[in-house]
């Protein structure tokens, strides 16, 4: 009798831990399906800007761009790359200007090919740098090559920002500075009528980022050959400031001593006396 007994516990027991085995097993696939719910799929995904078709052409873009920069590098002469780098102080600048100098002079077409790539790449795709390739250019080429170099890289850069922009950019600006957003197209649609003068009132002053900028302009609808003209000519006056301190660069001590307060205040008088046109205008509207 006792025998009995023992095997029904042992199968009572085995009962009970399949009883609470499958429970958990139940358990397991609710919080499975939990998981593959759409409204969970969402969750995890909605604080990405890009959906899988804007990440793809961003990914495509970039490719394309970069398989043509090391095309350039690829027939370029011969160099010493491993003392290549983009700078990220001034000192580094320093080193990097003794060891382009002679081959600039070398092989002059060249160096200015890879030298507008590379601005023109770092633009596009808002890599951190270009004050110092402005600084390179001052030291390497003078004020007047190197202020054509560095306008024309950096329009061409923009222009190419805005285009990208413009496929791609609205989630990634939405997301990053929302509201920032909002106020820079409520200060467009207030001066559609003079968009010029405002447009070349932020390239010149530092009221907002130049990435900023590049960014959201295709998103708040300013026509590209505004934005083209406003960065022409509006990255003048910057660019010069840069590219003259290039050449000294043996006293400058830190990208901050570019921008002091004589300077910002010289940027923003200028700034401001080509506004004053859009803010009379405004004036005459509400008398």
């Amino acid at each position: 009798m006792a025998a009995p007994r023992s095997i029904a516990v042992v199968e009572s027991g085995g009962l009970t831990v399949s009883s609470g085995g499958s429970r958990m097993g139940m358990r397991d696939e609710e919080k499975a399906k939990e998981d593959d719910s759409p409204s969970s799929k969402k969750s995890k995904f909605e604080r990405f800007p890009f959906s899988r078709w804007e990440f793809a052409a961003a990914i495509s873009v970039f490719f394309v761009f970069s398989t043509g920069l090391f095309c350039i590098y690829w027939t370029m002469p011969a160099a010493e790359y491993g003392k290549l780098k983009i700078p990220r102080t001034v000192s580094d600048l320093r080193l990097l200007k003794e060891h382009l100098g002679t081959y600039a002079k070398d092989h002059p077409a060249q160096f200015i090919l890879g030298y507008c790539s590379t601005y023109i790449f770092m633009q596009t795709f808002m890599i951190p740098g270009t004050i110092f390739m402005s600084l390179l250019a001052g030291a390497l080429f003078g004020v007047i090559r190197g202020l054509f170099l560095v306008v024309f890289n950096a329009t061409a850069g923009a222009s190419s920002c805005f285009f990208l922009s413009k496929l791609i950019g609205r989630p990634l600006v939405s997301w990053l500075w929302p509201e920032k957003l909002r106020f820079f197209q409520g200060e467009i649609a207030k001066r559609r009528e003079k968009l010029l003068n405002y447009m070349l009132f932020l390239r010149i002053t530092p009221t907002l980022p130049n990435l900023f900028i590049n960014l959201a302009s295709p998103i708040v609808d300013i026509p590209f050959h505004i934005f083209f003209l406003a960065t022409l000519i509006g990255l003048i006056p910057a660019s010069y400031i840069t590219v003259r301190a290039g050449l000294a660069l043996g006293d400058l001590k830190s990208v901050k001593d570019l921008y002091d307060f004589k300077t910002l205040s010289m940027l923003f008088i200028i700034g401001s006396i080509i506004i004053f046109p859009t803010l009379l205008k405004r004036k005459r509207i509400y008398e």
